[in-house]
């Protein structure tokens, strides 16, 4: 049995991948853990939900700190109770990596995939993780490195954006499906996927599509809402100039990249795939003064946005806290609508990041990760028959 946990939407995605990708190897594997719909649709039946641990921010956390600890004490006795052949967590690692420790006596294996983000802020955190897990699967090329200097052995195994599809959409079926006039301007907002940064985006969001509208009366706004937040889109968006197209499935997403002449995205992996599907974009969050005054003091890399971090340069333009306002996301949006030259400079750097997150096998990236946790899971079968 491969007990796997994930803790926000993209989590499930990369276990929805991994589960598929284990049981073309081992059809008879059981699956068991705490996941969302994605995961829920390749047969595993949740602990609890996910939403349940979906929330980011230093000060956002604090109201939610006992809920959590009751959800982890339910985990770690889910796994005390099944004894699984492994136990795989997936991202999230304020939640994780607590799982990983406090089940460390069960002697049960122990993977973490995706790497803890350390390299960009609380670097003094790697002092922590020795013990923590058995093995460290990373998505950035540079991180094995990064923690090799601190005596942690990783492994990368590509990045999953690559098998996200985002590159594959039909921009006439999008079109033909929503009613867009082909010459309209199609403009993507995506908020993110977390109830708790979703509120601070959309209202920003609006008061730009109002100005926006001045200067493009046929703008066709598109939101990128997970099946968590749909509902907190909709009702901000009835008070928008103009209505949303707002899409939940991921085909229907796809095939609005590809119809989109821009985005405006929260930072994290949504930069990815935007950069993939070779949409123009400009990167905005805004988080509670607080948490940010706090960032602000251990960040220790010079951009936020992967995508940027990836090329090495300001390849996209963040837009954060200050700067996350109105005017200057419509002027960020015209600028990429209205000249192709910034337009085009933006993909031609996309594809180099792209090819920087290949794995270094042939493997696609869910079936480099299986594999390793294939690995690990005989490893303990070994140990426990020589013992």
């Amino acid at each position: 049995m491969v007990w796997l946990l994930a803790g926000e939407a993209s989590g499930d995605v990369l276990g929805a991948r991994l589960i598929a990708s284990l049981r073309r190897s081992r059809p008879d594997i059981r699956i068991a853990g705490i996941g969302g719909p994605r995961m829920e649709e390749q047969g595993l039946r949740s602990l609890f939900p996910l939403r349940d641990l979906a929330v980011m921010g230093l000060v956002e956390i604090l109201p939610r700190l006992r809920s959590l600890s009751r959800r982890l004490d339910q985990a770690v006795a889910d796994v005390g109770a099944r004894r699984p052949d492994v136990v795989v967590t997936i991202d999230s690692p304020g939640f994780a990596l607590r799982l990983l420790r406090r089940i460390a006596p069960l002697g049960i294996p122990r993977l973490h995939y995706v790497a803890p983000q350390v390299w960009a802020w609380r670097e003094h955190r790697v002092r922590e993780f020795p013990g923590t897990w058995d093995r460290l699967l990373c998505l950035l090329p540079f991180e094995p490195a990064f923690f090799g200097r601190h005596g942690l052995e990783a492994r990368f195994v590509g990045h999953p954006v690559l098998q996200s599809g985002a590159d594959t959409g039909d921009s006439e079926r999008f079109r033909t499906r929503h009613g867009i006039p082909a010459r309209a301007p199609v403009l993507m907002l995506m908020p993110g996927s977390r109830r708790s940064e979703v509120p601070r985006l959309l209202p920003v969001f609006g008061r730009t599509l109002r100005l926006l509208r001045r200067m493009l009366p046929d703008l066709v706004p598109v939101v990128a809402a997970s099946a968590v937040v749909a509902p907190a889109v909709h009702r901000a968006a009835a008070r928008w100039p103009v209505r949303p197209v707002v899409v939940t499935d991921v085909a229907d997403k796809h095939d609005a990249f590809a119809a989109a002449g821009a985005a405006l995205t929260k930072s994290g992996t949504s930069t990815l795939e935007l950069a993939l599907a070779g949409v123009p974009m400009a990167v905005t969050y805004r988080v509670n003064p607080l948490t940010a005054a706090i960032a602000r003091r251990l960040i220790r890399v010079p951009h936020v946005a992967m995508v940027n971090l990836l090329a090495g340069r300001a390849l996209v333009p963040e837009l954060l806290q200050e700067r996350c306002r109105p005017s200057v996301l419509a002027a960020e949006t015209l600028r990429l609508l209205r000249d192709p030259a910034a337009a085009a400079a933006q993909r031609a750097g996309f594809a180099a990041v792209m090819e920087s997150l290949r794995p270094p096998s042939a493997d696609l990236p869910a079936d480099a990760a299986a594999r390793e946790i294939l690995a690990l899971l005989e490893a303990g079968s070994a140990a426990r028959q020589d013992a």
